[in-house]
């Protein structure tokens, strides 16, 4: 038996909109580099979600340091983690479907397979959804 090797991509984003792109794209790629792009409209949903809740609530965070993407195959699984400055924990809203706020933890879990989040050393956070691949 073989042990497949884990894949990783990370890629550093700052604090501006264009970042929800920046990471939509780079997962986008990232995902059909790995042969895996029928997951790629799913986990760039997530990942926007992810994204933007980073560049709205660690803007003003000590320290400011930046917004980090990551994400690793290890099959059966794709783990995505965005890992921002802020230690505010992140506490899902109950979903209104008329405002344009409050509904990002509710996608996140609806579309990925588990969502959590893990406070980092260096203080800061990084929340992270997991999705399972067929391969």
């Amino acid at each position: 038996m073989t042990a497949r090797k884990p894949y990783t991509t990370s890629c550093p984003l700052p604090f501006q909109a264009d970042s929800v792109k920046t990471a939509r794209d780079v997962t986008r790629s990232t995902l059909r580099g790995w042969g895996l792009p029928e997951l790629g409209d799913d986990a760039a949903l997530v990942v926007s979600e992810l994204v933007t809740n980073a560049v709205r609530y660690a803007m003003y965070a000590r320290g400011r340091r930046e917004i980090q993407l990551l994400l690793m195959r290890v099959s059966p699984h794709v783990l995505l983690a965005v890992a921002d400055p802020s230690d505010e924990v992140p506490r899902p809203k109950e979903p209104d479907f008329i405002s344009e706020n409050g509904r990002g933890l509710y996608i996140v879990e609806t579309y990925s397979q588990c969502w959590g989040w893990d406070a980092l050393d260096r203080g800061g956070k990084a929340v992270w959804a997991l999705f399972r691949t067929d391969s």
